[in-house]
């Protein structure tokens, strides 16, 4: 028998909308976990929450219309999407000259804070820009590598979802941390 996110998926595909309102408790621990995650690696001053973070993308994703999901790892992958561009929207928004972006801003070493809280600090920016040098350059990997870095998804879900094997999202995941890694030390 199919998941229940995906029994539900498939109904909304099929035009019944009220299978959002059975959907948002079926994925929202997950997605909430999702996005915990990610807003923790990003750097402090963050205010967005993740419950914010959550339901608009959540929203987002309802709001569409059906995008023809393919079942709960195409989902997930989409809402990792849909978190990333809000992240983006939001950084944006705040480096914008009319909200103080172009003010001078202290220095400090990232290296430093990042061992003071135990954790990476990303810069949502660069990061959006380098994955979509690498979209560009290579779809595949980039696609993966949203769905490992968004969704926090695994190997056999990434493989499930792009049809591909578990050694072929193996290497593609290799390849696409050397790519932004290459690209975010530039």
């Amino acid at each position: 028998m199919s998941h229940p996110v995906s029994r539900v998926l498939a109904k909304l595909g099929q035009g019944d909308r009220a299978a959002a309102d059975e959907l948002l408790p079926l994925v929202y621990a997950e997605l909430r976990r999702l996005a915990q995650a990610r807003l923790a690696r990003l750097p402090a001053g963050q205010t967005l929450q993740p419950t914010a973070l959550v339901h608009e993308a959540f929203i987002e994703l309802v709001g569409r219309g059906d995008p023809g999901w393919d079942g709960r790892a195409h989902f997930f992958g989409a809402a990792a999407q849909a978190m990333h561009d809000i992240l983006v929207d939001q950084a944006r928004r705040k480096g914008a000259v009319k909200r103080g972006g172009d003010q001078h801003r202290a220095e400090f070493d990232e290296d430093e804070l990042a061992a003071t809280i135990g954790r990476p600090i990303v810069d949502v920016l660069a990061l959006a820009a380098a994955l979509e040098r690498l979209r560009a350059e290579h779809p595949r990997p980039a696609a993966i590598a949203m769905l490992k870095l968004f969704a926090g998804a695994d190997d056999a879900d990434v493989a499930a979802a792009h049809a591909i094997t578990a050694r072929t999202v193996e290497r593609d995941w290799r390849f696409a941390r050397a790519f932004l890694a290459k690209e975010l030390a530039t």
